[in-house]
């Protein structure tokens, strides 16, 4: 039975595992009226040492499937718009090279995809915005102060460590469908427990988008926890209409995945449960 569900009203999610963020997300829309959350507000934990979010892999494949029979980019691709993970490793923890290597291939990149990059790409958006400090590079201006500040044993004004994606000088179009970006904004919050990195999308495709830009935005603050030697704590998303794209609930391509998503969601609430009654105090108070 479809619920009603008013889209102006706030859905917060706390969630310690990556793939059950998306889960509830993508299962409030398909058991509710409507194909829109205005807004969601994700908040993700539960990174290894590495940075590495806890992932299930049954909910990321049965999504891959879904999306490979649309003729969809895979979770791992959006990802790779965001923070190229497989240079980070050839580069061997030198950001330096991280940088240099992504500005020699982006043009690669553009020509292989132009419906969808002709505009640009999140991280080269980062690292290479066009003007300002650092040539641009934002996370290069973000980790350099943090690191100048920790030197010198002095506090630093954390509005400092933000970094813009969009640009209203190339991004203010009156095109009626723009693929790119819908990530705005970035910010990254060091703590004395770790690093917690904050992420605004005016708008966002649950479907085809939401999982990889969720599991990108990890892998970004795993590299900027890296770099600026904090943990990497926690990830907050903000969504201002997460909507279903532009196919119906109804589909039948969307039945094994919906049945994953369930059967993933069932297991995990009873984890929980069991979880809940192992950690009750059953002694006697006098």
């Amino acid at each position: 039975m479809t619920k009603k569900y008013q889209n102006n009203c706030p859905l917060p999610m706390d969630e310690s595992i990556l793939s059950s963020a998306w889960a509830k997300a993508f299962l409030h829309v398909i058991d509710h009226s409507g194909k829109e959350i205005s807004p969601l507000i994700l908040s993700v934990t539960g990174f290894d040492d590495n940075g590495i979010p806890a992932e299930d892999t049954t909910v990321r494949q049965a999504l891959d499937d879904a999306l490979k029979k649309k003729g969809e980019q895979d979770v791992e691709t959006v990802a790779y718009t965001i923070f190229p993970q497989r240079l980070w490793k050839m580069a061997r923890g030198n950001r330096a090279r991280l940088f240099e290597m992504y500005r020699d291939v982006f043009p690669r990149y553009q020509a292989m995809d132009r419906k969808h990059n002709k505009w640009g790409l999140y991280f080269e958006r980062l690292i290479s915005y066009g003007r300002g400090q650092c040539d641009g590079n934002q996370l290069e201006w973000i980790i350099s102060q943090y690191k100048k500040s920790k030197e010198m044993q002095q506090g630093m004004r954390r509005s400092m460590y933000q970094a813009s994606v969009f640009d209203p000088d190339r991004d203010h179009r009156s095109d009626p469908y723009l693929p790119f970006p819908c990530l705005q904004s970035i910010s990254f919050v060091p703590t004395k427990e770790g690093l917690i990195v904050n992420a605004f999308y005016p708008t966002q495709q649950l479907f085809i988008k939401a999982y990889g830009n969720y599991l990108g935005l990890a892998e970004l603050g795993a590299f900027m926890a890296h770099e600026m030697e904090p943990k990497l704590l926690r990830l907050n998303i903000m969504v201002g209409v997460a909507k279903f794209d532009e196919y119906p609930k109804n589909d039948p391509d969307f039945e094994p995945l919906i049945a994953a998503v369930r059967a993933y969601i069932a297991r995990d609430t009873i984890a929980e449960g069991e979880k809940r009654s192992d950690n009750v105090d059953f002694g006697i108070v006098i």
